[in-house]
């Protein structure tokens, strides 16, 4: 009876949602901008209550929490706050001359009450973003965090209850179940789905002879892997690919990398978040447990389930059939594959599914070419990793088994909007021969008319140029 209990205050709940957005509140622009505000006032007020979420649920630092969740978060409000009257505002589209006299409009429209379904690896980020863009776009909106950070849920649902209006904002919190339902009612309707999945994102990396080039990629390459939430991103670096004979430089000015980042003692240091839960922590340590895997180790491997931590740990050459090179990580576990040269990169990608980003560290204009052109991905990035997560000018999503749709910025305004075709005409011009009864002398015009060749058909017309 529960569970029969629980649907209902669910469809009670939706119901208010669709009454709200049939009001026609969530179109108006001082309502988005309104509820924008609001989550503005929410991150810098209660910024100290997001990371201690946080921190209970992953063991993110404050700082890590700031740079990965909150301060985003920011900068995307500002972002949809100062360019959403013009976002709104309707676009001129072009018509060919035979449609004179007309003219037509894409009006952008919001898609209804939408559902939002948050990871456990960013609770605030993933979830804030999206709504960000369905706020803006004119929507009412329903979140899902993650049942697996339960702080961070439950802080959710309170900060929405707190600060943006709950009849047409509301967190639906419980288990994966709840998500079904939702989705369930969501799939009678047609409705549009935009999924962002992930993958093995991979690093290529040329050999870098500055040495100044070398720190900076070691920095950047270990905060995409071990920094960002220890490798539990769906963006972070997922292994590396690396020419033989630059492999052993590259494992040392790692492990050098790795004592500067994160000290002698990486659990200690706090730098490093901790893996979600015993269940994602027992599937990595399943994938070290492969014999051919642990023997690949070449730092790091120990591992403290008590305190779900995993130092950072590099391997060289597992086997490619294994668990770790099939699977997508999702933790501070780096395999290095060697190549013989750094082209072969580009077989090695594609020999996988579709990635949501590819990192390539180099100096080699041609590589570049090559890795852009012979390649698929969500985004490729050269010379550094996961910076184009954070910028609202570019669409963030992926392609094929790394997802569908894209978002940020303009791009999630866009993904909850529909545009809407409006189109005007006048009486005054009409094309007699659109209409039947039908002979090859209307359809003479059609092919000029098709071809925009205009002369042709005011010739035709003229009863100058025949068929």
């Amino acid at each position: 009876m529960e569970g029969h209990s629980n649907n209902i205050d669910l469809e009670m709940e939706m119901k208010e949602l669709r009454q709200t957005f049939n009001s026609g509140k969530t179109k108006e622009e001082s309502w988005r901008i309104s509820q924008l505000k609001n989550l503005m006032s929410m991150l810098v007020e209660k910024e100290d209550q997001i990371n201690l979420a946080l921190k209970q649920d992953l063991g993110k630092h404050p700082v890590e929490s700031f740079r990965d969740e909150v301060g985003p978060l920011i900068k995307s409000v500002n972002y949809a706050l100062k360019g959403l009257k013009k976002w709104m505002s309707a676009k001129k589209a072009d018509l060919p001359l035979a449609a004179f006299p007309a003219s037509a409009h894409l009006v952008p429209e919001p898609l209804g009450v939408v559902l939002i379904i948050s990871s456990w690896n960013f609770p605030f980020g993933l979830s804030f973003e999206a709504l960000i863009g369905a706020i803006a776009a004119g929507n009412a909106a329903v979140l899902k965090p993650s049942d697996l950070a339960p702080a961070s849920s439950s802080a959710l649902a309170k900060l929405i209850n707190s600060y943006l209006d709950t009849k047409a904002i509301k967190v639906i919190e419980g288990s994966s179940n709840v998500a079904r339902v939702v989705m369930t009612a969501a799939a009678k309707n047609l409705t549009p789905v935009a999924l962002e999945l992930g993958g093995k994102c991979p690093a290529v990396v040329d050999s870098l002879s500055s040495s100044w080039d070398q720190k900076i990629a070691m920095k950047r390459i270990l905060s995409a892997k071990f920094g960002t939430c220890a490798g539990q991103a769906c963006v972070a670096i997922d292994y590396i690919l690396v020419e033989k004979k630059f492999s052993s430089t590259l494992v040392e000015l790692l492990k050098a990398a790795i004592l500067s980042v994160f000290g002698e003692n990486p659990k200690e240091s706090n730098n490093i978040a901790r893996i979600i839960n015993k269940s994602h922590f027992s599937r990595l340590k399943n994938l070290l447990n492969d014999p051919m895997v642990q023997a690949s180790i070449v730092h790091g491997g120990s591992l403290d389930e008590d305190n779900l931590f995993i130092e950072p740990t590099l391997l060289v050459d597992p086997p490619v059939k294994a668990g770790i090179m099939i699977e997508e990580i999702f933790g501070p576990l780096l395999p290095i594959i060697t190549l013989e040269k750094i082209e072969d990169s580009i077989e090695f990608i594609n020999s996988l599914p579709k990635a949501l980003a590819i990192y390539a560290f180099t100096n080699n204009e041609g590589l570049k070419k090559k890795i852009s052109s012979g390649t698929s991905s969500g985004s490729i990035v050269f010379n550094d990793a996961i910076i184009q997560y954070v910028a609202d000018s570019l669409p963030f999503g992926g392609v094929g088994e790394s997802g569908i749709g894209r978002y940020h910025g303009k791009f999630s305004f866009d993904m909850f909007s529909h545009e809407k075709v409006i189109a005007r005409r006048s009486f005054l011009v009409d094309f007699w021969f659109r209409y039947p009864p039908w002979n090859d002398h209307k359809l003479h015009l059609f092919r000029s008319a098709y071809n925009f060749d205009y002369l042709g058909i005011l010739l035709i017309m003229l009863g100058l140029k025949r068929s």
